[in-house]
């Protein structure tokens, strides 16, 4: 209840420069590439290569990665369900903010619930949030498997594990869809910067 009371005498406090002057100043829009799929699809390694592109072309972009992130900010969440909604409700957040300061945000998490991507979209707003479908299958994941995650899984070593012990529900409108079990992290970074390109 005291949270409540404390969020109801908290106001946004609006500043003098706008999301279109810092556009402006950095000659590009800011926005949202939200990288999803299953582990060892493939989403940190296209992100990683996506955001070097966009740097050389000179464009301001900056990567947030799960993993990265459980190492500081969300360092106190686990992976239950409720964990796992906060985990994406937190970074949507901070993902907005780099949106509005007018960065090209690339955000690299399994995010396995619709209704968690959704608000990640709502937040941000549809103009400025490209949901990034990284596809492939349990078993080509589990057979790239680079942190060994699969097999723990399959061994009852971790549990609530996306994909084998815990649901993983796919994009079934991702304005991009990277096929990695069919084409390289070539082809999908080129998918990705000619999206960009057109819109």
């Amino acid at each position: 209840m005291a949270d409540k009371k404390a969020s109801e005498n908290i106001v946004w406090h609006s500043g003098q420069v706008t999301y279109e002057d810092r556009c402006a100043l950095l000659n590009q829009k800011g926005v949202v590439l939200w990288f999803t799929g299953l582990s060892g699809s493939g989403k940190s390694t296209i992100a990683v290569e996506v955001e070097q592109r966009l740097i050389t072309s000179g464009k301001l972009a900056y990567r947030l990665d799960g993993d990265n992130v459980r190492h500081g900010l969300n360092a106190d969440l686990g992976f239950s369900t409720a964990d796992r909604d906060e985990n994406i409700r937190r970074i949507a957040e901070i993902a907005v903010l780099f949106k509005d300061a007018g960065l090209i945000t690339l955000v690299s998490f399994i995010s396995p619930f619709r209704k968690m991507r959704q608000f990640a979209r709502e937040r941000a707003g549809s103009a400025h949030f490209i949901e990034i479908y990284v596809k492939a299958d349990v078993e080509t994941c589990a057979s790239r498997d680079p942190k060994g995650l699969y097999k723990k899984a399959q061994n009852g070593e971790i549990s609530d594990f996306t994909g084998v012990s815990s649901p993983y529900e796919a994009p079934e409108q991702a304005e991009i869809v990277l096929d990695t079990a069919r084409f390289s992290v070539e082809v999908c970074v080129e998918q990705v910067i000619e999206y960009l390109n057109n819109r």
